[in-house]
């Protein structure tokens, strides 16, 4: 069985987890920014794993290494 201590930790705990969660975000509508500005930020994807995310025209190729 459970102690009033327990209880009360366990509570608290739940609270401020849902305050962090309910808190966190953007108020407001959300909507897709289509400035010229915009195009310029990283994207989730390159912001999660930048190295991966790399152009093959910004890595110089010899042209013994290009696919004919």
């Amino acid at each position: 069985m459970l102690r009033a201590p327990q209880i009360l930790v366990r509570t608290i705990a739940l609270a401020a987890s849902t305050a962090a969660l309910v808190g966190c975000g953007q108020r407001g509508p959300l909507y897709l920014p289509g400035a010229p500005e915009a195009r310029q930020r990283a994207t989730l994807p390159e912001t999660l794993s930048p190295v991966l995310m790399t152009t093959p025209a910004s890595t110089p190729t010899s042209p013994a290494s290009v696919p004919r």
